[in-house]
């Protein structure tokens, strides 16, 4: 009899950051089998022989070849190793962790019958230029420009939004005020990828994450966010709230979610869908993934709910009843700003907390959640850059190297301790 086992893809320190999937899996006596991109190749070597490092718990770990500037480029590379893994173990769940192998994990849960979002929404949710195609009333008004071709675009007004159609963590995506900077824009991506050019959607910034089972949503909740092109060109994220005010953006954001689903026709698993509000105050698509959120996100959740939601995830890929709870407390992560130039130190002048240094992908601190009523508090502050690193303007997710999470139980609280421990961090940079 072959052995039970489940797959997880995506970026090897993703996977590891947090070892709740890989502890839930090995409770249930199952394999765990992780497809990722090549480059984690020697992250697998420096800690998969580590028994302290998350890592050391997984069984198999699969590298494929890719870039996500070609698509469909890492593909062939997960259908060759799924195809010898189908021959070895009796495959019972699969779940893409990160973004960049959502789409052939989809076919590969598509073959084994497995619950999964569904072959329509792991294609589009993996492609903005799909998403705009399918949900053209939800989207801002957008020219796709496809490889080999930096031509006409159309009537998308200024100040306009240029994105690579494929990429992640806001990489290359950029604002530009008129034709003269975006064909400079334009000048700067490989001929080879396929581009979008948007209207610029100037109003707040909300995610909402939903968990959907057999077709029906059991979960749905909207994330605030504060990003960087209030005074810049770029589009980072360096603040998210769980859960939002309760509101009227709150609501329009949320009816334009559950058009999403539908249209999307997902099936099973957990979407994370990214909107702003226009000057009407309808939401419009940003962009929308099928797996879990960035960030600190999930740590949020867990503090905001008092109950992680990786473990209903797995439930749901497994096919198991799933449900999760409404939030109970207010929980948020802030990015730091720094000084560009080569970080020295972090200090943090506050009774109990020290910077955790989380660089080369070491394995996040375990934040339990505070009863609802328990006063604001810090929790955590992590460093993702080692002493040394050179740090550079924050231009997109991965520029940034400090954040800190804060919870309270009201907002007015949370928005207070924010300012006091803004104070109390700082960056060393020289």
């Amino acid at each position: 009899m072959k052995p039970r086992a489940f797959i997880l893809t995506g970026y090897l320190p993703l996977v590891c950051r947090d070892s709740v999937y890989l502890d839930e899996l090995r409770c249930r006596e199952l394999k765990v089998l992780v497809l990722t991109p090549a480059i984690s190749r020697s992250y697998a070597q420096a800690h998969g022989s580590d028994p302290a490092h998350p890592a050391s718990a997984i069984d198999e770990i699969a590298f494929v070849d890719g870039s996500v500037a070609s698509e469909g480029s890492y593909l062939p590379g997960v259908i060759e190793h799924a195809e010898r893994w189908r021959q070895s173990y009796d495959i019972v769940g699969i779940y893409a962790v990160g973004e960049t192998l959502v789409e052939p994990t989809g076919l590969v849960a598509d073959y084994f019958g497995l619950p999964f979002p569904g072959l329509r929404a792991a294609r589009a949710c993996r492609n903005k230029y799909l998403q705009r195609w399918y949900l053209p009333d939800l989207s801002p008004v957008s020219v796709l420009i496809p490889p080999g071709s930096r031509e006409s675009v159309g009537s998308v007004p200024f100040p306009a939004v240029v994105k690579p159609a494929t990429r992640h963590s806001s990489e290359g995506v950029q604002m530009v005020h008129d034709r003269a900077e975006l064909a400079a824009q334009l000048n700067e991506y490989p001929t080879q990828e396929t581009i979008l050019v948007e209207q610029m959607i100037r109003g707040q910034e909300y995610s909402v994450e939903s968990l959907t089972q057999d077709g029906k949503t059991l979960f749905s909740s909207v994330t605030r966010k504060e990003t960087t092109d209030v005074d810049s060109q770029y589009f980072v994220e360096m603040a998210h709230t769980v859960p939002a005010p309760r509101d009227d953006k709150w609501d329009a954001v949320q009816r334009a979610t559950f058009a999403m689903l539908d249209r999307l026709g997902i099936e099973n698993g957990i979407t994370h869908a990214e909107w702003r509000l226009d000057e009407r105050g309808d939401a419009r698509l940003m962009e929308v993934a099928a797996r879990t959120p960035g960030d600190g996100i999930m740590v949020l959740y867990h503090l905001a709910t008092g109950r992680r939601m990786e473990p209903e995830i797995l439930r749901i890929a497994l096919g198991e009843t799933a449900d999760y709870p409404a939030a109970r407390r207010f929980a948020r992560q802030v990015y730091v700003a720094h000084m560009p130039g080569t970080l020295v130190d972090v200090t943090v002048d506050w009774p109990g907390v020290e910077p955790v240094w989380v660089d080369d992908g070491n394995p996040w601190p375990d934040l339990e959640p505070l009863p609802a009523d328990h006063p604001a508090a810090l929790r955590a502050v992590l460093v993702y850059e080692p002493r040394g690193a050179a740090l550079g303007p924050i231009r997109n997710s991965d520029d940034r190297a400090v954040t800190f999470f804060i919870d309270a139980p009201t907002l007015a609280e949370l928005d207070e301790i924010e300012a006091r421990v803004r104070a109390a961090v700082e960056v060393h940079t020289r």
